[in-house]
């Protein structure tokens, strides 16, 4: 393990506290998903007999927190709310991957820092060069079947490749689990997605993946957490899984978790017998301690206590896909929505200048053998330059005992640092304007990979390798096309279609902390769109005005979407009538608007603006979690109800669909009516010229409660330090 050497005697204290979490309440009887099972184990603070559900807000303590390069910035959050101690240091990880090729000296001192913090407050910490760090938390056990760990970076869904709850935080969050060792999360709503059948020979994870967000694309597992069933599951490698969970961020999904079955099992059973075989003994050397997380005991109690889901637990959807009838595909260009199948896109013969085997999605040893094997005795095309960089120094030195990396290399591969590097358009290497790409990367955003002119596509390695070799895309001579299912769109369908919302709203009532109003009240105002982005909530040439006010950042609100916006809330505000002055109240403007709202960018502005302006809670079918994780952070209620957006879309909307303003053309709808959100139960009345309707959403838990008493998360960071001390 390439960790700071002070630490390593302290490694084995804490090996058996940090054992497997503690079993799920088996005596629950409501029927819950695996998923919803580890959450369980996870949750703090819950009331007695709690049990956790699809849609609840918890307080989550998670087995582990990973940052990378953006440590520095959390280390800074950290300080300036205050805090000077981790509350536990082996809940930890720091793993610099992302600008590793940066050898300025500004970047050095950056690095630096990070590395002394983490000497200081006994962290564990990977330098550059160790690898990628999703890569790193699998192959050291952070990320360990039936646990939930957080990354402060949208991969963070690879961990579901190895039965792991993975899902990732913002900032902010990370700054207070350093601090307090907790956070919250809404769990999300959860879809089956179930294989059928085998693939075929030449037929990759890459492609099951390229194909299930090329297929299913009509964000139909927006925000959720995807559970992965059915018989074809078990013919699935795990370097396949860890791809597939890996692209279910672009997929658009939260998780991506696969089964703990017999495969990974025997999986981890290899993995821990290269370590037992590393940590060699003699008569004069004694052996070295046991690896604190992949280990017999971690091992022995996954068989003891295995989790499934139970029977009648509720899916909000169930997707299905016949792996049998998928041949390779290419995503593209510029888009993960876009999939073609390999035999079709090869009729094409698109020429390439750019191939990449990097980032954490295909630089496996499988992966690299894979198009090893492609290159081996032919050379990378001349006007082509073909990038390698290994997932992790792992990796690459299995791949270099196996004679894969060196035949990489010997066919005119560019080899790069283990690292994200060009996947992330940072270092050598990048599209320029005008040229296409082939990459076995996750992401195929427009300028993400270089110029914003450039096309990017997404293969397996293989075809990626032999793309290399021939300059334009296709597959390798040795896939054989009669060993393949016809050529065209897999068989795929939707054998559950679910509304959408996270979760259905429930009739019981939620207990609420004394502070927290009883109801949130005011004018209703209704924009009627759909994707409503962070840029249009708050402009981005305002971002970075760090002296911005809040009266500044009220008068801005929603300026790239209606200007007037602004001015309207303004004036609705100054004519409601005179206030109850009941601390069980919250009046304001309540807005109501489509499904994802808040789309976008990590800017937190979006939500402040929306409460300096006067809005104390936000109505909408759906919410961009990134969006939402920071309205919640910043006191910002949000509350989702499709049956009032659908409503207000059929009286208000010009011909009913949300997209083209009102009836009248105007951006934002005010109708006249009256809106009132009971917290206890969720009742939501509103009242207008004809009469009262009464809707329903899922009330706040105790956690998203408590975040708004403090004002926020910093709020509830500085009340935890002060508490404990």
């Amino acid at each position: 393990m390439n960790r700071l050497p002070t630490f390593r005697a302290r490694r084995q204290q804490f090996a058996v506290l940090r054992f497997l979490a503690t079993a799920a309440n088996s005596r629950s009887t409501v029927p819950q998903t695996v998923i919803e099972k580890v959450v369980q184990k996870y949750a703090v603070d819950l009331p007695a007999g709690r049990v956790v559900r699809a849609g609840d807000y918890v307080m989550i303590r998670p087995e582990h927190v990973m940052t990378h390069d953006n440590t520095g910035p959390v280390i800074s959050k950290f300080k300036s709310v205050g805090a000077t101690k981790i509350a536990n240091p082996r809940q930890l990880v720091f793993t610099l991957d992302h600008d590793v090729q940066n050898k300025s000296e500004k970047n050095l001192a950056k690095y630096l820092r990070i590395e002394q913090f983490a000497r200081e407050h006994d962290v564990d910490f990977y330098p550059a060069g160790r690898g990628i760090g999703h890569q790193v938390l699998i192959e050291e056990g952070y990320a360990f079947p039936y646990t939930l760990t957080v990354a402060s970076d949208s991969h963070s869904n690879m961990y579901g490749g190895v039965g792991c709850v993975g899902t990732p935080i913002v900032r902010t969050d990370a700054a207070a689990l350093w601090a307090t060792g907790k956070t919250w999360w809404q769990v999300p709503r959860v879809i089956k997605v179930e294989f059928k059948g085998k693939l075929s020979p030449g037929v990759t994870g890459k492609d099951v993946i390229v194909a299930l967000c090329g297929s299913f694309n009509k964000d139909e597992v927006l925000n959720a957490a995807i559970e992965f069933t059915g018989e074809g599951v078990a013919g699935l490698g795990i370097d396949d899984r860890l791809t597939i969970a890996n692209m279910t961020t672009e997929w658009g999904a939260l998780a991506g978790v696969f089964p703990v079955d017999q495969t990974l099992l025997d999986w981890y059973e290899r993995t821990l017998k290269k370590l037992e075989f590393s940590m060699f003994a003699s008569k004069s050397i004694p052996p070295l301690p046991e690896h604190p997380r992949i280990n017999r005991r971690r091992l022995d109690a996954l068989r003891a206590m295995p989790l499934t889901s139970d029977s009648g637990a509720e899916y909000a959807s169930h997707l299905v896909l016949d792996l049998s009838t998928l041949v390779p595909h290419v995503s593209g260009p510029n888009s993960v929505k876009l999939s073609t199948p390999l035999p079709k896109l090869e009729e094409a013969r698109i020429p390439i200048q750019k191939a990449y085997l990097v980032s954490c999605t295909n630089s496996r040893v499988s992966d690299i053998s894979a198009a090893a094997t492609v290159m081996k005795g032919n050379k990378v095309a001349p006007d082509v330059q073909f990038y390698i960089a290994a997932a992790s120094s792992v990796v690459q030195q299995e791949s270099e005992r196996l004679g894969d990396w060196d035949a990489l290399i010997a066919a005119g591969a560019k080899v790069l640092p283990a690292g994200c590097g060009p996947c992330i358009g940072l270092g050598v290497g990048l599209l320029e304007e005008d040229e296409t790409g082939i990459s076995a990367t996750n992401r195929n955003y427009k300028g993400r990979m270089g110029h914003p002119k450039a096309q990017a596509y997404l293969a397996s390695p293989a075809v990626v390798a032999a793309s290399a070799i021939k300059g334009y895309i296709c597959g390798p001579d040795s896939l054989d096309a009669n060993r393949l299912p016809p050529t065209g769109a897999p068989s795929f369908h939707t054998a559950h279609a679910g509304s959408g919302a996270v979760a259905p709203a429930t009739s019981g009532t939620e207990e609420l902390l004394p502070g927290f109003p009883e109801s949130f009240s005011g004018r209703l105002l209704f924009v009627p769109q759909d994707n409503v982005s962070t840029d249009a909530l708050y402009p981005g040439k305002y971002t970075y005005q760090d002296d911005i006010t809040l009266e500044r950042q009220a008068e801005v609100v929603m300026e790239n979407y209606d200007t007037s916006f602004a001015g309207t809330v303004s004036s609705l505000l100054k004519e409601r009538p005179p206030s109850s002055d009941s601390p069980n109240i919250k009046e304001g403007v309540i807005l109501v608007s489509g499904y994802n709202f808040g789309t976008g960018s990590s800017r937190e502005q979006a939500a402040t603006a929306l409460k300096a302006a006067g809005i104390p809670a936000v109505v909408a079918g759906s919410f961009g979690d990134i969006f939402k994780r920071n309205a919640i952070n910043n006191g910002l209620i949000c509350l989702e109800s499709p049956e009032l957006v659908g409503d207000l879309t059929e009286m208000y909307a010009k011909d009913g669909q949300r997209g083209a303003g009102g009836k009248d053309g105007e951006l934002t709808v005010n109708p006249g009516h009256m809106i009132r959100i009971n917290m206890r139960d969720g009742s939501v009345f509103v009242g207008g010229p004809q009469g009262e309707k009464k809707y329903k959403v899922r009330p706040v838990g105790a956690s998203v409660q408590e975040l708004w008493i403090c004002g926020g998360l910093e709020g509830y960071i500085l009340k935890s330090i002060q508490t404990q001390s």
